[in-house]
Parts: structure tokens; sequence; C-alpha cells
């Protein structure tokens, strides 16, 4: 007999998340000595433990996820307003809170038509790949069916898009993984991979060699972030974009840009493809998208795309023979559509600006200070500080020390991020990525205690 557990008893809660939980990302042995973190309750940029002890949460939500905070009152109304109505119907239908969010998400982005809807970043993605593939099989006899992907940028947890992933101890153990996946170089000027003056377009060059290499009648798309997320929050250099744009529109390469951590806001536009002036096939985005509230994804295409599966032959490909069961909740789009008016309503695009050049100057200032912040970068309310060994060699400082400062932090009561588990000898960097409803005194606490983190933890 199993009795009913009390919510508002955390020792009860703390215990039967012991117990039956399995954590994301974790390993479980710990908790054979200390309690699993859980949480109560979340307010703007605050949360709140079993404990009941607070927290600044700069990572918003723990992966560049609750943008415009915790506790919205509006996006939970509109849901429940919507579930009462109608909770669900099956992507092959319509619905009006999918039809309304797809023309707002489409009057944001000029050149895109097309929304397919599904749950989750990974899932996006992996829609992009089958679609390459099915128009590789449909429009190429079965050529260009490569799809390119970049050193250190990351697209899921599937086996699919974890094919595409350019962060190696992501995928440790679960390959061996599909064929037509073909990594290009990283950009990170930091760590410099050629000795030239321009080095955006010869980083973007290095794509075309792969290309050359592997045969242009043979590569259909390549995928990459506008900033790299957990591979180290990585800026394109100047010119990049622009060359890497060009060579896809040379070798009639379909360009995928994953937004699932830039998008809606995250770098101070709606998205970050758009500040650097390209226009791509797709876009994938997520996280942002409902900032948390509901599960959605989107994968948003060209109507050049689009019209690649109309009018084909009754051969198993005249349409995207696709299906995501949860692409039909009605809780997505709806908290998607309030997730946008807020941004709107409040300004929030202008204050990741304003809050991101804070962050910046904060952490270069913190730079002047400290010898082992070797980097600093970022854009809008996405920002990164690389630690290193020395500053003159650029050896990449241990991830154990990396980690202590952001235990350091949270000790502090400030939760922040940093690349682990990801990038053999480069778990470096410290990641910031607040609600972008962040103020100045937010900002000025967290680089604070990273400040007082970093003395504690190198005197």
């Amino acid at each position: 007999m199993t009795l009913d557990l009390n919510p508002n008893d955390m020792s009860q809660v703390v215990a039967a998340d012991r117990s039956h939980v399995w954590h994301h990302l974790s390993q479980h042995k710990q908790y054979e000595t200390i309690d699993p973190r859980v949480f109560v309750e979340g307010k703007g940029m605050r949360l709140w433990d079993a404990t009941g002890r607070e927290f600044l949460d700069a990572v918003s939500g723990g992966v560049w996820t609750v943008n415009v905070g915790y506790g919205r009152e509006s996006i939970a109304d509109a849901i429940r307003d919507q579930l009462v109505k109608l909770n669900y119907y099956a992507g092959a239908a319509g619905t009006v809170p999918g039809a309304i969010f797809a023309q707002k998400l489409i009057e944001k982005m000029p050149g895109m038509t097309r929304v397919y809807y599904s749950n989750s970043g990974s899932e996006a993605n992996e829609k992009v790949y089958k679609m390459v593939r099915q128009i590789a099989a449909r429009h190429h006899g079965g050529k260009k069916w490569k799809i390119l992907y970049r050193d250190r940028d990351y697209h899921g947890t599937t086996i699919g898009t974890l094919a595409t992933s350019g962060q190696d101890q992501r995928a440790i153990a679960y390959g061996p993984f599909p064929d037509g996946f073909v990594r290009v170089p990283h950009c990170l000027e930091y760590r410099k991979q050629w000795d030239v003056e321009n080095y955006g377009e010869r980083a973007a060059d290095a794509i075309e060699e792969v290309i050359l290499r592997e045969g242009p009648d043979t590569v259909g798309a390549i995928v990459l972030e506008p900033v790299t997320a957990g591979g180290g929050v990585i800026t394109p250099p100047e010119g990049y974009w622009q060359r890497v744009q060009e060579i896809c529109r040379k070798y009639d390469i379909l360009l995928h840009i994953d937004e699932v951590v830039c998008g809606l806001g995250r770098t101070g536009t709606w998205f970050g493809y758009q500040q650097y002036g390209i226009q791509p096939d797709f876009v994938t985005m997520a996280k942002g998208v409902a900032s948390g509230y509901a599960a959605i994804s989107c994968t948003v295409t060209t109507e050049r795309v689009f019209e690649m599966f109309k009018d084909a032959p009754e051969d198993g490909m005249s349409f995207f023979r696709d299906i995501s069961t949860f692409g039909g909740c009605t809780s997505g789009p709806v908290a998607a559509i309030e997730n946008m008016r807020i941004i709107e309503d409040e300004g929030l695009l202008a204050n990741t600006v304003a809050m991101g050049e804070r962050t910046l100057s904060n952490l270069r200032a913190l730079m002047e200070k400290h010898a082992v912040i070797g980097d600093v970068r970022g854009k809008g309310l996405f920002c990164g500080a690389e630690l290193v060994a020395d500053r003159a060699s650029k050896e990449p400082m241990d991830e154990k020390k990396v980690q202590a400062v952001v235990a350091e932090c949270l000790a502090q009561g400030v939760i922040i991020g940093a690349t682990n588990r990801s990038l053999p000898g480069f778990n470096n960097t410290l990641c910031l990525s607040p609600a972008l409803i962040a103020t100045a005194d937010d900002i000025d606490r967290i680089t604070d205690a990273i400040d007082n983190a970093l003395t504690k933890v190198f005197a």
C-alpha cells in the first residue's frame, strides 16, 4: 500500500525524488550521501529550493530557457484557458493558437514562411535532417545527402543529432552514428587555427575546403549555431557569416541555423542570425520560444524549401512523411504567443542589449583583476569568460577548478554555468545567460559573485 505523499512536506518530496527520479546529466552516486536539490518556486530571476534557500538564476533555468523569467501568471492563465477549450489535436490538422503563433513568428523572420511544430530542440533539428535527406532523394537523385556541422557546436541528444555534435564527450558510448554527417572547423578566433589577418573569412573558407573534399554534389546542407552555446559561447569573427552565405549559395547548399539557444531575444534581436545579415533556408528553435512554460519547438523554412515537398509523384515522397505527437499540443503555441507579447511590451530586446553590454563590461573589468580570465566574449545576455592556467600560452584551466568557481558562486546564492564534460581539454568557459528581464543590480550581483569566487578558488 502506497501512502499519499504530502507535497508540502519537503522531506517526503526529497525522499521520493532520490528514490525514483533519474536526473539529467547526473552521477546518482552522489545522492547516497547528499540530498538532490529540489526547486520549489520561482519568481522573476529568483528561485527557492526545498530548504527555503534563495538563488539568483544567471542561466535561465539551467539551460538557457526561461527568457522572460519565472512566475508569469499571464502565460499560465493563457495556457489554462486554452487547455480547457482544446488541449490537443494531431498536427495533420490545425488549431487556432498554432495558426496565430505561426503568423506572428513569420512576421519576425523576413524571408521565412512555414512553421513545423514539434516539442524539443533535438526534434526540431532532426526534422531538418530528414527534410534534407528527402530533398536529396526527390530532387538530386539521392545525391546531396550529406550534412556538414561545426566543431564545438551542439544540436541535440538523439542519435541523429549527436551525429552532428561538435562536442565529443557528449557522444561517448552512443555510436556508431549514421553516415553522411561531416565536421568542419570551429571559428573561435581566441584559439586561432590559422595565423591570418581576415580570420573570419579564413574560418569560413575552411568550410569550402571540406565541401570540395567531400564533393559539392554530395553536400545538401550545413547546420550552424549563430553563436556557439555549450561549446564555449563563441561569437563569430568579422566576415565569417557573409562568407558562409556566399559558399552555401555557390554550391547550392541549404543553410540551417540552429537557434535553439539564441532564438527569441537571447542576443538582443529576435534571432541570433539577424545580427549578421544572413538569410537561412531553415531556422530551428525551442527553449526560449515559450520560456519553459510549455514544450514547443519550431522548424521554420523558406517557401522554396516548402515547395520542394509539393507536386511530387505518389512514390512515398509526395509530402514530408513525418509527425511529432506533441507538436499537436495547443499549450506550446499559446504560451509562445504570450511570451512574445511580453518581450515586445516590456522592451526586453532593448534591455537585453543594455544588460548584455553591462555584463561584458563587468567581465572585462574582472579580466583586468584576475589573470585566470583569458578571454571574454558574448552577444546580448549570452556571455562567456574563458579561464586559463596561463594567459601567454592560453593553456586551458583545469575543468575541476572551473567547476569549483561555479560551486563557489552557488555557495553565494548565484547560479552560473560552465562548459563541462563536453569538450576534451576545453571545458573551461564560464557561461552566463540570465533572463531578458535582468536589471543592472542583477548583473552586478552575478559578476560580483564571480569576482569573489575567482579570488577564493585561485587565492
